[in-house]
């Protein structure tokens, strides 16, 4: 029987542990842990959950870390052959590991599975972070079948099938622990935002596969680390978007496609300016010179890929 080690971050966010850990710690399967990864707290949040849940284990990082360090550094205390990393504003349903094991089960090559994700305030309809999984289009802008842009779609069983995605959402994201450790974890240099779609391209690339399992279902406030349409996010989707295609595209497509992509931003830039969004704007600027005042560690890392590269063409929808 696999093992689940469930690791959820969390910093100063005791109102969503409340809220939503107790539907975590009564999943209904036989074997699995939770681990709190708290990126020093000041809230309570330990405190809490030592006299409300005490199995659960707490990993007290001496600072916060963001999702990919306070994540990784949590990874070494997990016992579990899968581990799942869980935003600490999702509910789960009670038999939602029972459905990750039956999908790792029918593949040893699955690396990393995605349950469905549903939308906490709209139970009937999908969640933005990841629907029923994620793709990328051909100019590495990502998107999820049940939300595209920011149309999202009622839940009808369209999507019911146990499919080969291209990337699972960090919010309820699985994967083997074996594996993970082997790649090096989610590259700390992302923060915030594209690190679980970097993982799994770079999963894709070594010819792992990244499921989506149906029948393993929760449910996603969303916001919780930073809120949608935030200058912050929007400086890190646009910086992380930049270093993960830079890092992962095939050289012709890199040498094709990234161009187009600049040209992309260049006008997302100048709609936010005269549209008076001056926050988004200059969140778009500050992504991209951050991306090329530190290529040259993002070009460090595109140099390893040849020797690992076992898919010889980039993913397409």
């Amino acid at each position: 029987m696999i093992r689940f080690s469930v690791i959820i971050v969390s910093w100063n966010a005791l109102d969503h542990l409340q809220t939503f850990l107790p539907s975590v710690v009564q999943t209904d399967y036989p074997d699995f842990e939770i681990i709190l990864a708290d990126n020093a707290s000041t809230d309570g949040s330990g405190k809490w959950i030592r006299s409300a849940f005490p199995t659960v284990k707490i990993v007290s990082h001496d600072q916060n870390y963001g999702y990919c360090g306070g994540n990784n550094r949590a990874v070494p205390y997990a016992t579990g052959d899968v581990l799942v990393f869980l935003n600490n504003d999702v509910k789960a349903d009670p038999d939602w590991l029972t459905h990750l094991a039956r999908g790792f089960e029918t593949d040893k090559n699955i690396a990393a599975i995605q349950p469905k994700m549903r939308a906490y305030n709209n139970q009937k309809c999908f969640e933005y972070a990841g629907a029923a999984g994620g793709y990328l289009d051909k100019y590495g802008f990502p998107f999820c079948r049940g939300r595209m842009f920011d149309t999202i779609e009622k839940d009808m069983g369209q999507y019911d099938d146990a499919t080969e995605i291209f990337w699972a959402s960090g919010a309820a994201f699985a994967i083997q622990k074996e594996i993970f450790q082997d790649f090096g974890g989610f590259d700390e240099d992302f923060e915030f935002h594209m690190e679980e779609v970097d993982l799994c391209w770079r999963l894709w690339n070594r010819g792992y596969k990244v499921r989506f399992a149906p029948e393993s279902v929760v449910y996603h406030l969303g916001g919780g680390s930073l809120p949608m349409n935030s200058p912050r996010k929007v400086y890190y989707n646009y910086r992380n978007s930049l270093m993960m295609l830079w890092k992962n595209y095939h050289s012709s497509a890199l040498l094709m496609r990234f161009p187009v992509r600049l040209l992309f931003d260049i006008t997302a830039a100048l709609r936010e300016l005269m549209s008076g969004r001056f926050g988004a704007f200059r969140a778009i600027i500050r992504g991209h010179l951050h991306f090329y005042t530190t290529l040259g560690r993002t070009r460090a890392k595109r140099k390893i890929l040849p020797s690992e590269r076992l898919i010889h063409r980039d993913p397409q929808p």
